[in-house]
């Protein structure tokens, strides 16, 4: 799942790249309002499954970022993290188009969860367990169970099978799921995404992933 971070503290940024990275996300992290939008109306790229924006940003506030998005008719999911607290800069964040709101100091492991659950109510799912026939995905637990049996996955090959699900009946091209991979500047080997795709295949079943020849790799809905 990939995240965009809006934060102008280096070390509070550098913080939640590393924090999201454990947590299983690709981040990528810019350090003005002016960069955070920029990243966000680049149409080359694949979107963001969520943002992390700070309110107060050299360049564009926070506020100003989220209104332009929102007037782009953008729907990524917003989560604003911020150290103003009053109940006017909550309803003001949120008036604004953010979707949730987290007051720093902030627990790593809270915003972490705060995002897993902005990113299913966007694909449309409220719980965290992705059920497809006798596959189980935890999001939370970032366990999979195949056939009642649990299945150990490499952290991107968790990653892929994740966007797959979540996107059941979309065919998902060899960009779009190496944006959700890989962060911004990270070297990408060339039949890398082909090696998770035959892994996940081996340990779970031949037949879950299927590919679109010159289009992609999609997961058919059950």
């Amino acid at each position: 799942m990939r995240i965009l971070i809006v934060e102008d503290d280096r070390l509070l940024g550098e913080g939640i790249l590393a924090g999201l990275r454990q947590a299983g996300f690709q981040p990528d992290w810019v350090q003005d309002g002016v960069a955070g939008l920029a990243a966000l109306s680049t149409p080359e790229t694949e979107p963001f499954s969520a943002v992390v924006l700070d309110l107060g940003l050299p360049k564009l506030s926070g506020l100003d970022v989220l209104r332009r998005l929102r007037a782009g008719h953008d729907t990524t999911p917003v989560l604003i993290l911020t150290a103003r607290d009053t109940s006017q800069d909550v309803i003001a964040g949120l008036d604004a188009g953010g979707d949730d709101y987290l007051v720093k100091p902030f627990d790593l492991g809270e915003l972490a969860a705060r995002l897993r659950a902005l990113i299913r109510r966007a694909a449309g799912s409220a719980a965290p367990m992705i059920e497809h026939g006798e596959l189980v995905l935890d999001a939370t637990a970032r366990t999979v169970r195949f056939k009642g049996q649990p299945v150990e996955l490499a952290p991107r090959e968790f990653a892929l099978l994740h966007e797959l699900l979540l996107n059941a009946g979309r065919v998902m091209t060899r960009a779009q799921l190496e944006s959700k991979l890989y962060p911004w500047g990270e070297e990408v080997e060339s039949n890398a995404l082909e090696v998770h795709i035959h892994h996940l295949r081996r340990k779970l079943a031949a037949e879950l992933i299927h590919t679109v020849r010159g289009v992609g790799y999609m997961v058919r809905k059950p």
